[in-house]
């Protein structure tokens, strides 16, 4: 049976704080095939202080004088707001994720009805809240950029110990850079998860372009999330490392063609190859004309297609065997 990749379309904060802009990136995550679309929950009171600062590619994108405070209160979403995009999302048949922050913003997204829980890179070290969303003994998918794997291993430490089964926890290897470069994407550190800690992986894709998560998916990645937009030319922190539209789509479609192409990993003729075998095998002929009681050489019979009667793999048993009739040259040898 093909596996079959959960894909995460990841609005995150590309709706700039606008009910409208989010519905649509609900819209096209529904219309590119994506199975969730995942937006942020927090509030910049309890994330961060008023003079944190922001990261390069937030400088780079946004204000220079606007804080990550500031930033971050024009981009919080409110309860009646989450309500909205959770039902947005029902009427397009997709589902509804969301990442929080803290511990309020988990126990919001537990009111709400979410079934699972989505904990970002920068708080997989945040003890007090992998114990908190631990004792909720729902799925996690957990992301690990920035992570050593010891710092991967102690946060499920900490979630197994709280409750939640490590069968249940999915690890997403992630380069946090936006975009992030090829060159430190290490897309194989994925499979080294999965091989020491005996988890679930998948991969979160901050890297330009939809060809690593679909190398990921080839990999073993049973989860896939990528930002998206509606226009890279936004005004916002993350919307220069998002896809658009058309590539949203391109990368769902070929995921599921990497999906059907997969296969079981039994090698034997499918069904659409049998019909070529006769035309593009060979078989034993007569290189001349032979005359019954004549023997087989390597004189007198060469390998030619069609592959319709006696396979080349039987040469040594029918040298030195007599004609049992006469053959004209080029036809099937037979016995």
């Amino acid at each position: 049976m093909n596996r079959r990749t959960l894909i995460i379309a990841e609005a995150g904060v590309n709706h700039n704080g606008s009910l409208a802009l989010a519905k649509q990136l609900i819209d096209v995550a529904a219309e590119a095939g994506a199975d969730f679309v995942k937006f942020q929950t927090f509030t910049a009171d309890r994330l961060v202080t008023r003079t944190a600062p922001k990261a390069n590619y937030q400088n780079q994108r946004t204000d220079n004088a606007e804080s990550q405070y500031e930033m971050l209160r024009s981009l919080e979403l409110s309860p009646e707001l989450h309500r909205e995009l959770i039902a947005h999302c029902r009427t397009r048949g997709i589902g509804f994720l969301s990442t929080g922050f803290d511990i309020a913003s988990i126990d919001l997204l537990m009111a709400l009805g979410i079934k699972q829980v989505k904990i970002p890179s920068g708080e997989i070290t945040n003890l007090p809240y992998l114990r908190h969303i631990g004792g909720l003994n729902k799925t996690v998918i957990l992301s690990t950029g920035m992570a050593t794997l010891n710092e991967i291993e102690a946060a499920i430490d900490v979630l197994e110990h709280a409750g939640t089964p490590r069968s249940t926890i999915t690890v997403l290897h992630c380069t946090t850079e936006y975009p992030a470069p090829m060159t430190e994407v290490n897309l194989r550190a994925m499979q080294s998860i999965q091989a020491a800690l005996g988890v679930s992986v998948g991969y979160s894709d901050h890297t330009s372009g939809i060809e690593v998560a679909i190398a990921a998916v080839a990999l073993g990645a049973s989860i896939i999330e990528k930002h998206f937009t509606l226009d890279r030319n936004l005004p916002g922190p993350d919307h220069k490392a998002s896809l658009e539209p058309a590539e949203l789509k391109a990368m769902v479609n070929a995921i599921r063609n990497i999906e059907l192409a997969l296969g079981d990993g039994t090698k034997r003729p499918t069904p659409s190859e049998e019909k070529n075998k006769a035309i593009v095998r060979k078989s034993l002929m007569a290189s001349r004309e032979i005359k019954a009681g004549d023997i087989f050489s390597a004189d007198n019979i060469i390998t030619k297609r069609p592959g319709s009667g006696i396979s080349p793999m039987r040469w040594d048993e029918i040298i030195g065997q007599k004609a049992p009739r006469d053959f004209a040259a080029d036809e099937l040898i037979e016995l």
